[in-house]
């Protein structure tokens, strides 16, 4: 998966938005307002953060070494995954998936309901 891969499929999801809030390098996506990835546009391999169930965050780190406590988040509720070829594209896409259900199931109700996947 390269950066123009992770963006298509992030803006594949329901009303996902794209911005660089913080400065040029860093590509931030949301839904609902709330961040659920974000990655910096300089770095090779590519790298980025998800939001991850605190639980499975632990778990994942123990499992891929392609997956760190999340670079200047907070790593309870973050990963970074180093895009290196060590997992396959769709495991990726699982991980960028968990990031933006968590994410809009932390919506309210009235507004989850418009957001929901399949």
């Amino acid at each position: 998966m390269n950066v123009e891969e992770l963006r298509a499929y992030c803006l594949s999801k329901k009303e996902v938005t794209e911005a660089f809030p913080f400065d040029n390098d860093t590509l931030v996506f949301k839904v609902g307002g709330k961040l659920f990835l974000l990655c910096s546009l300089e770095t090779s391999p590519l790298r980025f953060n998800v939001k991850c169930d605190p639980e499975k965050a632990i778990e994942l780190r123990g499992n891929y070494a392609c997956v760190k406590p999340g670079y200047h988040m907070n790593k309870t509720h973050w990963n970074t995954v180093e895009v290196d070829g060590s997992v396959s594209k769709k495991l990726l896409q699982s991980w960028i998936d968990d990031s933006y259900n968590l994410i809009v199931n932390s919506l309210p109700k009235k507004d989850r309901e418009r957001f929901l996947t399949t």
